[in-house]
């Protein structure tokens, strides 16, 4: 009977503690290698509070992760910087922990379109992707192109040297279709946002964005002596050259007097 009464206790113990299970709350927790962590930071929740992001994050999140640590890079630490040289039509995207040394180059994205020529942006309308030394100041998760990173041009150097209106508005984004900005397509700009958003939700305060026209180099230049832009083409190679010897950039300060005005 003793018996009997114990084995009955422990049913009932089993399906009311099953009962309490599904009477419970979902578990909202994410993933142990999803990019955005068990706890997320203050910048990753109010961006996920957005739709196109939750569905990036859920649908890539996971393998992105992975992919930073195949080059032994953690989420929680990260830090990027990414470069455009126009002649190549790529976007690229390097990557480090913070206080870990030089950038890796983690991943590269062909433009999707590309519109005006080599040379800087100096107006409204000329459909020039501008030249120089920037960084990312806006996350649009409701872009007309899906999602959009937009840079902070135009800057010291743009208002200086260019008109009246010199224009504004450049973004990396989705899609395919360009007036002057830098389309990855949709999957694209997925990685990319993703990762601005991880390095931001890290810390990292300034994503640098540096754009060339073609490796700053002296035998590039000399293929292209003729051009108009020289003098301004060389006011950016101390830029230019400091990051292909140390993959690292130079500095706010730095750039800052890199991109003085010159005409």
């Amino acid at each position: 009977m003793l018996r009997r009464l114990s084995c009955c206790g422990l049913l009932v113990l089993s399906v009311f503690q099953l009962f309490a299970q599904s009477c419970s709350a979902p578990s909202t927790a994410l993933p142990p290698d999803s990019l955005v962590g068990k706890r997320p930071a203050a910048f990753w929740k109010e961006q996920l509070r957005f739709p196109r992001v939750r569905a990036a994050q859920a649908a890539i999140g996971p393998q992105l992760a992975a992919r930073l640590r195949e080059h032994a890079l953690d989420p929680k630490r990260l830090e990027v910087f990414i470069r455009m040289l126009k002649s190549r039509a790529q976007v690229e995207v390097w990557a480090r922990n913070q206080g870990s040394g030089p950038y890796e180059l983690f991943e590269t994205y062909s433009l999707a379109a590309t519109s005006g020529t080599l040379g800087p942006k100096r107006r409204a309308g000329d459909l020039q992707v501008p030249e120089g030394f920037y960084e990312i100041d806006r996350f649009n998760p409701k872009s007309n192109y899906y999602l959009s990173l937009g840079l902070n041009y135009p800057n010291a150097a743009d208002r200086a040297l260019g008109a009246p209106n010199p224009g504004g508005d450049i973004f990396i984004h989705g899609g395919e279709a360009t007036i002057g900005c830098m389309p990855i397509t949709d999957a694209g700009i997925e990685e990319v946002y993703l990762l601005a958003v991880a390095a931001r939700a890290a810390g990292q305060p300034v994503i640098p964005v540096h754009i060339f026209p073609f490796p700053l180099t002296e035998a590039e230049l000399a293929k292209r002596r003729s051009s108009p832009h020289q003098a301004f083409w060389r006011s950016l190679m101390p830029g230019y050259a400091y990051f292909e010897q140390h993959h690292d950039t130079a500095g706010a300060g730095p750039l800052a007097a890199l991109s003085s005005p010159r005409r």
